[in-house]
């Protein structure tokens, strides 16, 4: 489930240069659009609470899905800007609702077997994301549209989705959820919401953007700029697979504070690279040092129960609302340099941050 929804949501990232180009939309407009699936996001917690009351998380996963599917076709289908911005509102929400029935499914599973497993399945979604991304390069390359592409990726992934809901180890049970709008963390709790918030910001912009980065600032072709993701990803996955042993050595906390000021050195180098291909070097560093942040937080939150974890998906999805405005306005007034540099600098934010943290263990 988890390398899934990996491959959806890199398809969908590796071809935004593609859709923007496609329906024209400056800096400006492509914040807007993005922005859309930030909305969308927040919007989904009383989607998500409802499904997840009512049919448990085995259930929810098919049926949020198998609408995420049919979103992802919209989205390629979509003639003008206003019909794409709507198709990524219901990306967002669809996407969300996933997310989190998948994370509460593996925080559930931690916390019933006492081993720790999360950032192995977060490693299997960077899979799945390497795929996804891979495959929107070489779709790219061969001049194939993303409406194209997103159908044919559409049907097989909906079996696979499928296979595996029929598969998966996990009950039915429905899970108790509070009639909120929304669920933000307090006390100690919001230090980890806030790394949720500013690693939202930091993966969900280098997703969006590195590959219009590329293209704008050094011209590269459609089937070189999905690679920026792709390599950001490859190195998340590595890095993840092993992420589980790794804590047990050293500490969540240390390990997310000096990922974090790798991460920036890594961005600082894209941003000064001479070329295409040296700037695909510093956002694999990126991947290599946001790579467990997400992991040990949602295991951290999901340790203090499902509302703990709520409130911290919450603040990861204002993350998300956040980036794309902010760094398409970065972009368009100041150029995009210095909107990848703003990223570099949020990864010091986020190592500050986790020095702090207490719950990170």
């Amino acid at each position: 489930m988890f390398a899934l929804f990996g491959v959806i949501m890199g398809s969908w990232a590796g071809r935004i240069p593609a859709l923007a180009e496609g329906v024209r939309v400056s800096h400006s407009a492509l914040s807007m659009v993005l922005l859309c699936g930030g909305v969308g996001a927040l919007m989904s917690f009383p989607v998500s609470s409802f499904l997840m009351g009512k049919f448990g998380a085995r259930k929810s996963l098919l049926i949020s899905g198998l609408a995420l599917l049919c979103v992802l076709v919209s989205i390629g289908m979509a003639p003008t800007v206003s019909r794409l911005m709507m198709a990524v509102l219901m990306l967002g929400i669809t996407a969300s609702t996933y997310d989190v029935a998948m994370n509460a499914a593996a925080a559930k599973r931690e916390k019933q077997t006492g081993k720790s497993e999360m950032s192995m399945l977060h490693g299997l979604a960077c899979a799945g994301g390497l795929v996804g991304a891979t495959l929107g390069s070489l779709m790219g390359s061969l001049k194939i549209a993303p409406a194209t592409h997103f159908v044919m990726v559409a049907i097989p992934l909906a079996m696979a989705l499928y296979g595996a809901y029929t598969m998966l180890d996990a009950d039915d049970a429905v899970e108790k959820v509070e009639k909120k709008k929304f669920a933000l963390p307090r006390g100690p709790m919001a230090l980890l919401g806030l790394l949720g918030f500013l690693g939202s910001m930091s993966e969900g912009s280098i997703a969006d953007w590195s590959g219009v980065f590329l293209k704008e600032h050094f011209g590269a072709t459609d089937g070189l700029a999905p690679l920026a993701l792709t390599c950001f990803s490859a190195m998340m996955l590595i890095s993840r697979l092993v992420g589980d042993k790794l804590k047990a050595r050293f500490g969540a906390q240390r390990l997310v504070t000096t990922g974090a000021l790798v991460s920036s050195a890594g961005l600082f180098f894209a941003v000064l690279s001479p070329n295409a291909y040296v700037a695909l070097g510093g956002f694999a560093v990126a991947g290599l040092g946001l790579s467990l942040l997400f992991p040990f937080v949602f295991s951290a939150a999901g340790a203090q129960g499902p509302v703990a974890l709520a409130g911290v998906a919450s603040m990861a999805y204002s993350g998300t609302l956040m980036g794309p405005p902010v760094i398409g306005a970065i972009a368009h007034h100041v150029g995009m340099q210095m909107a990848i540099a703003y990223v570099g600098g949020l990864s010091l934010v986020i190592a500050f941050v986790a020095s702090r943290t207490r719950l990170l263990k």
